[in-house]
């Protein structure tokens, strides 16, 4: 016979196992893959610490300190990690965050997923061709496409438009 305290503890356990099984219920996404691939240690190797830190391992720089914050020339900026262009000068805008901020991707340049971390959902943004990170897309920036593309100086390189 059962008495009422095994058939309450069976009930719980029933409940907690039905809501985990409800969590799962969604396949996961299949991970993406990416045209430049190396291992953790190539990556570190090639990039240095601190944009290893940012690419491979989604940190964030400290606002402020990137050369690329007063780059004001026309040209291109590109994915430190592979090269990959992402951003048009022309699109870029001092947005006072203390990161390069700019106003719409080249076409192609970066892919975006849903970023969970630090109990809030955000937009992060990486490059399309190595996956590395880059930074976090918000829907405050200018005319015309309202985003502010918020990137990491550290995580790009620029090159100067030719004369």
């Amino acid at each position: 016979m059962v008495d009422r305290r095994e058939l309450l503890g069976w009930s719980v356990l029933g409940a907690v196992g039905a809501v985990l099984g409800g969590c799962g219920g969604a396949a996961a996404a299949p991970p993406e893959r990416f045209a430049v691939t190396m291992s953790d240690a190539a990556w570190k190797q090639k990039l240095g610490a601190q944009a290893w830190a940012v690419l491979r391992h989604e940190s964030t720089e400290t606002p402020f300190t990137s050369p690329l914050n007063n780059e004001h020339r026309a040209g291109t900026f590109h994915c430190k990690g592979c090269a990959q262009p992402v951003f048009a000068s022309r699109t870029k805008f001092d947005s006072g965050t203390g990161w390069p901020s700019f106003w719409a991707p080249l076409s192609g340049g970066v892919a975006t997923k849903t970023d969970s971390s630090l109990f809030q959902e955000r937009t992060e943004v990486h490059c399309h061709r190595c996956g590395g990170h880059l930074g976090h897309v918000f829907d405050d920036g200018p005319k015309p496409t309202g985003k502010r593309y918020c990137m990491n100086g550290i995580a790009m390189t620029f090159a100067p438009a030719r004369a």
